[in-house]
Parts: structure tokens; C-alpha cells; sequence
């Protein structure tokens, strides 16, 4: 079989596709998967959640008072919000094997470019200026910590990270990272994806027992069931069901949610850790029901804003909504209730704004100019 000018294998015929144990290629679905952008958007409102009511330290003196206090009984399901963070990289492995399909190494480089940094780099300027102007919430970040920010690389240089939820972000990396040295660089296949999930799930199991922290972190154990889950639903989506990719689905949701129970549970008294378990398992089956495409009567228009809002909602909402928080509840004399809704819609109309006026005219000139800036020795990206 030979190559494909573009590098990528083509796929075998049906006769050797069956011996191989290939399921046979469908037409990928057309049109975009709406449910999808609202489970993306569920996921971020989930951590919101949490982050304003289902926590204490800097939120209680926001709010100057406990939040279960204030919120009893939203406080009690809050303190699972954070599970949304996983719930995101089950999207993400989904996500991110289907836009890779067909594209080269330079296209997946230039696309994850001009989709994080534009509004990342927004948000790094809003939370600083926001710490210059009430350091109560955020203390005044000095102009070193936000130069290192900008790179996205603060967390492994081990500096101050100016955006609290910027960890996951190091962790998506991370996984863009493997997925393109592994499967991208030589043209995603269903062959590659499944070899690729079949190695890092027991690679990220021994990695537990190796004390190696470098391997750790290049490995990362604890969410790597989580992306592998999303890929093989992602496959299922693509080519149908077949025992291989739900035998990799159900391995995956079997770490996933002993790795949630022992980091999520252990460290929170106020868990159950049924609960955490509950929640793994109904993030699985929301891509699952998409992948089986029993999500398609989710056509409402609103859902592809819902998606759009979801990555600078998620990146502003945590310091500035204590900003706002403390601006309307301490210094207004709002109510909680109320300040909680004024707070969640203020950011999702922040975000709304970033997305409008920044993503979408400067996320494809991104990606425009890093294609015109390609050299002879780049070649081999393209």
C-alpha cells in the first residue's frame, strides 16, 4: 500500500479492512453537533457553580459569609461542580479526533493556536487590570507573572498562575500535544486512534506505581481515561458501534471514575462518593448519546452561541465573578440570589463580547498569518 501525496495512508479495502478487524467507513455525519456545544456550555456552568457557591477561602470572603450558608441546599450539589473539568475532557477527546480528521500536523498546530490564545490573552489583561483595581480578590500581579502568562507555559516554569483555571489548560496541551506526535503527524485513521488509546491507558496505570514526575506529567494519570473515552466515542460517532471502541469506552469510564472517587472525594468531607461516581457516569453518557446520534432533535440555533460563550466564560468567570460578586453583594447590598444571577449573566455577556469582538476577527487571522509565516524548513507541517 502506498502513500497518499499528503503523507496520509489511504484507507484498505472492505476485504482487508474486515480481516484487520476495521469497522467499515460511513460517511462522517454532516452538520455541526449542537448538543454537543450545550454540553460544553453545561460543563462550564457546572464549574461556575462551584467556583461562586460550592467552595470557601477567597469565595466566603466575597461573599462575606460561607456560601452553604447563603445557598444551603445549591451548596450541597456545588461541591460536585467541579467534576465539570472532567466532563470537558471527555468533550475534548470527541472534539478534538473529529476536527484533526483529514487535517496535516500544520493545520491541527495552526487551529489549537488561534483557538486558545486570542481570548486567553484577553483574559490575562482583564484579570491583571482587575487586581490593580481590588487586590482584596486578586492580589496586584507583577509585570514578570504576567509576561510569563502570555506563554501559556507559566504552570510547568513554575510560576504564579494569573488565571485559576489556566491548569486545565496546561492539561489540554498536554494532550494536544501526544495526540499530534502520536496519531495527527502521520494522518488520523481509526487504526491509529484505537492504538493510541490502547497505549496511553495502560501507559497512565503504570505511571501511577513508576514515581517518576516527569513521566507523570507528560503521562498525566489522572485525566487521560478521560480523553481516551472521548476518543473511542468519537470513533463509535464516526464508524458505528463495534465491541473494540465501547470495550475502550467502558475500560476508560472504569479508571475515569475510580481516578474522580480517589482525587474528588478523598480531599472534599462534604462528597459522597456515589455521587462523584454519578456524575463520571452521566458525563459518558451525554457524548455517548451524542456519538449515537440520539442527540440530533438538538437543533435550536442558540445551541452554536451556547458553545461559542463556553471557552471565555469559562476563562473569565472565576476572579472577575468575585470581583463582581464582592462589587454587587458587599458593596451594592445585593442579595445573594440575585447577585449570583446578575454575576452568571454578566460574564456570560463578557463572554459573549470576547467572542464577538475578539475570536472571531482575530482567531482566522491568527491562523492566516501563521500559514503565511511558514518557512522551507517547515514544510513538512503543511
Amino acid at each position: 500500500m502506498t502513500a497518499s501525496p499528503s503523507g496520509v495512508v489511504p484507507a484498505p479495502d472492505p476485504l482487508i479492512r474486515r480481516a484487520a478487524g476495521i469497522p467499515a467507513a460511513r460517511a462522517p455525519r454532516r452538520g455541526r453537533l449542537l448538543a454537543l456545544d450545550g454540553l460544553r456550555l453545561v460543563a462550564a456552568l457546572m464549574v461556575c457553580v462551584y467556583h461562586y457557591t460550592g467552595r470557601g477561602g477567597v469565595v466566603s470572603a466575597s461573599w462575606h459569609a460561607s456560601p452553604d450558608h447563603l445557598f444551603p441546599s445549591l451548596s450541597r450539589a456545588a461541591v460536585y461542580g467541579n467534576l465539570g473539568v472532567q466532563f470537558f475532557f471527555v468533550i475534548s477527546g470527541f472534539v478534538i479526533c473529529m476536527s484533526s480528521w483529514g487535517r496535516t500536523l500544520g493545520d491541527f498546530f495552526r487551529s489549537r493556536v488561534a483557538r486558545l490564545y486570542p481570548a486567553y490573552w484577553v483574559a490575562l489583561v482583564l484579570i491583571t487590570a482587575a487586581s490593580l483595581v481590588l487586590p482584596v480578590v486578586v492580589r496586584p500581579v507583577r509585570l514578570d507573572e504576567f509576561l510569563v502568562n502570555l506563554t501559556m507555559l507559566q504552570q510547568p516554569m513554575g510560576a504564579t498562575r494569573v488565571l485559576g483555571v489556566c491548569w486545565t489548560l496546561w492539561v489540554e496541551v498536554r494532550f494536544y500535544v501526544l495526540f499530534a506526535l502520536f496519531v495527527v503527524v502521520r494522518g488520523v485513521t481509526y487504526r491509529r486512534v484505537v492504538l493510541f488509546a490502547c497505549v496511553w491507558t495502560p501507559a497512565a496505570v503504570l505511571c501511577h506505581s513508576s514515581g517518576n514526575e516527569l513521566l507523570r506529567q507528560v503521562v498525566m494519570p489522572e485525566y487521560a481515561p478521560f480523553f481516551v473515552g472521548g476518543l473511542a466515542l468519537y470513533l463509535i460517532h464516526r464508524f458505528g458501534s463495534d465491541l473494540l471502541a465501547w470495550g475502550i469506552v467502558v475500560m476508560s469510564w472504569l479508571l475515569a471514575q475510580s481516578e474522580a472517587t480517589r482525587g474528588l472525594w478523598g480531599p472534599h468531607p462534604h462528597r459522597d462518593p456515589y455521587v462523584v461516581i454519578l456524575v463520571v457516569t452521566a458525563a459518558y453518557a451525554a457524548v455517548a448519546a451524542v456519538a449515537l446520534g440520539w442527540t440530533r432533535w438538538a437543533s435550536w440555533p442558540w445551541l452554536v452561541t451556547a458553545g461559542a460563550l463556553t471557552y471565555p466564560f469559562y476563562l473569565v468567570h472565576e476572579h472577575l465573578g468575585w470581583f463582581v460578586i464582592r462589587l454587587l453583594h458587599r458593596g451594592l447590598g445585593l442579595p445573594p440570589w440575585p447577585t449570583l444571577a446578575v454575576t452568571v449573566l454578566g460574564m456570560l455577556a463578557l463572554a459573549w463580547l470576547i467572542h464577538r469582538f475578539v475570536e472571531k476577527p482575530f482567531g482566522p487571522r491568527l491562523k492566516r498569518a501563521l500559514k503565511k509565516a511558514r518557512t522551507p524548513g517547515a514544510a513538512a507541517l503543511s
